[in-house]
């Protein structure tokens, strides 16, 4: 397919144009449209493309106000993880408890590398749990409310998310090969 410098030269956009507004090119002396919003990604259902939330620092440095060694650090989350607290949760508790920012930074690993490592990582990801109890409370409306074809749509899109994630985790080795998800299988595991 011939790039848009071939269509200028052949007079698709009219004669005498030019390069058209909002067009650059690209490594190869194609034009290419840019975008006003730049090269986001897009919401995976609504195809909107915020770009609003927190960003780390671009330099990873352990805070100069970090008290605590590397190997107080890792004691400290293997005691959280054997309270039964999630990753995400660890790290909420790090920062707002004891000031610590970034686990990697002040101990140079992730921290459920740290947790992996201790062995006290529980048998499915965070991620599927969480969609798993959101996909339990959308069919507990649904039972209530069995008209709600929005409900029925949102139950679609959470355990197409959920079949996506299993996938990547057998392929990388982190959920049993032969685990499947199934609604009734669910309740088991969230509670």
């Amino acid at each position: 397919m011939p790039c848009i410098s071939t269509h200028l030269r052949e007079g698709y956009f009219g004669a005498g144009l030019g390069i058209p507004d909002g067009h650059v090119r690209n490594d190869k002396g194609c034009l290419s449209l840019r975008t006003s919003l730049g090269d986001n990604m897009a919401r995976m259902y609504s195809r909107a493309r915020g770009k609003s939330g927190s960003k780390k620092p671009l330099v990873r440095t352990k805070p100069e106000w970090v008290a605590f060694s590397e190997k107080e650090l890792e004691m400290l989350i293997v005691k959280l993880a054997k309270e039964g607290q999630a990753p995400s949760m660890i790290g909420l508790h790090l920062r707002d408890s004891y000031g610590i920012p970034d686990v990697q930074a002040a101990t140079g690993k992730p921290l459920t590398q740290i947790i992996t490592e201790k062995k006290l990582e529980k048998e499915l990801p965070e991620d599927i749990l969480a969609l798993m109890r959101k996909a339990i409370m959308i069919n507990k409306h649904r039972a209530v409310n069995k008209h709600d074809m929005t409900a029925k749509r949102g139950l679609q899109l959470t355990e197409a998310k959920i079949m996506r994630l299993t996938k990547y985790y057998k392929k990388t080795g982190r959920v049993a090969a032969t685990w499947k998800y199934s609604l009734a299988q669910a309740s088991f595991y969230v509670e």
